[in-house]
């Protein structure tokens, strides 16, 4: 009688990252947030509103509350300023009479406010576990084994990192230290001319869509020019020749809302709404760019729709809440503005500022106890500037 083979234990402990998706643990070096401190009041609450008024009336001066676009109306009734990150960052830095700046948006946004406002200023985000799904989908450790593959591939010296303003402070920092630039939506064609002009090849963190979009689209490349880095597989999944044969490296990351849109999308609501026109976030997957009408950044496709003509039709491809803002903006004007897919879809994660969440924090600062602090080490603050400055800097 044979005796079966003896089958080795399987670990099955959970990771770091496992337990850190459950809920189970934070990391204060990721975008992720799972707690936040202190009873909320009742979502339910009909004095919500009143109680934001008050608290926010009690600060006076002392508080700045900025509100991104894609914030819910809720929330964004009571923003001192509206805008996209890069905006309100710049805002908040403009106000240094301002002690806390309550940011309204997302982790990395705070983190970029932290960076650009006064020692004396505290910037504090109303539910640390408001992050951003893109920002997270490159950590600091991920990007330095990437630059250690560009390095035994021999190109290291050849490439310029360009990242998007959408992510965390320490891929900034990374940036800055080798070299690089910060771009935004607006301005990533100015970053990557600048980033040419200082070497051969780009290493695009971390939204593959707007790099692809950009280098194809504005610049002229072709798709083969572009290759995709995994950080999930050994070598990013490329070979060292493909590596030297690219013009740009794009990291494998996307934003959840934006990469959400197909070109299906575009094809139905063409069907659905004759004469149609297809406004789209250069977030959005390149089939879906290059079908659409109009390609731009959010505050592109806000001026827009405000210099459109009365009566003319809409379908945009950016985040919910801006859309239907927008449509209610500008329906005495006549203008039909609808969303680019049927399935409507929120930002989950910047829905988590909500009322409660607000008035929860604006109430806590009034009696003196400062909340949810976002503070970046010196080190990291310091190269990370340097990143934004060198975007700051562009012609």
């Amino acid at each position: 009688m044979t005796t079966a083979p003896t089958r080795p234990e399987l670990d099955v402990s959970p990771t770091p990252l496992a337990l850190l998706l459950l809920g189970r643990e934070a990391d204060p070096r990721s975008e992720r947030g799972v707690e936040c401190p202190g009873d909320l009041p009742s979502p339910s609450d009909p004095d919500l509103v009143e109680r934001a008024r008050a608290a926010k009336e009690k600060l006076g001066s002392k508080v700045f509350v900025l509100g991104h676009h894609y914030q819910r109306d809720e929330v964004i009734q009571f923003a001192d300023v509206t805008g996209d990150s890069f905006k309100l960052a710049k805002d908040a830095a403009a106000r240094p009479e301002a002690e806390y700046i309550v940011f309204c948006g997302v982790h990395f946004m705070a983190e970029s406010a932290d960076i650009l406002t006064s020692e004396d200023q505290k910037v504090v985000l109303p539910d640390l576990a408001a992050g951003c799904s893109m920002a997270d989908m490159a950590t600091a450790e991920q990007v330095a084994e990437c630059w250690d593959v560009l390095t035994e591939a021999g190109i290291a010296e050849q490439v310029v990192p360009v990242s998007y303003m959408n992510s965390s402070a320490d891929i900034k920092a990374f940036t800055g230290k080798h070299g690089g630039t910060i771009c935004t939506s607006s301005n990533a064609k100015r970053a990557l001319d600048w980033a040419f002009e200082q070497g051969e090849k780009v290493l695009f963190l971390p939204d593959q869509h707007l790099g692809r979009n950009t280098a194809v689209r504005d610049m002229g490349m072709s798709l083969e020019d572009c290759v995709l880095y995994n950080p999930h597989k050994p070598g990013g999944g490329l070979t060292a020749e493909e590596l030297r044969n690219a013009k740009m490296i794009l990291w494998r990351g996307h934003c959840s809302v934006h990469g959400r849109f197909s070109l299906d999308s575009v094809n139905d609501v063409r069907e659905r709404i004759p004469g149609v026109n297809v406004l789209v976030h250069p977030e959005c997957k390149h089939e879906v760019v290059a079908a659409a009408d109009y390609v731009g950044s959010t505050e592109y496709i806000i001026n827009t729709l405000e210099a459109a003509p009365a009566g003319s039709k809409w379908a945009i491809g950016t985040e919910l809440n801006l859309v239907r803002r927008l449509a209610n903006r500008f329906a005495d004007q006549g203008k039909e503005i609808v969303f680019l897919d049927k399935t409507v879809c929120f930002c989950s994660t910047m829905n988590r500022i909500d009322l409660p969440h607000l008035v929860w924090t604006l109430e806590s600062l009034a009696e003196g106890n400062l909340v949810n602090r976002i503070q970046v080490d010196q080190e990291t603050e310091s190269f990370a500037k340097l990143a934004l400055e060198r975007m700051l800097a562009l012609p």
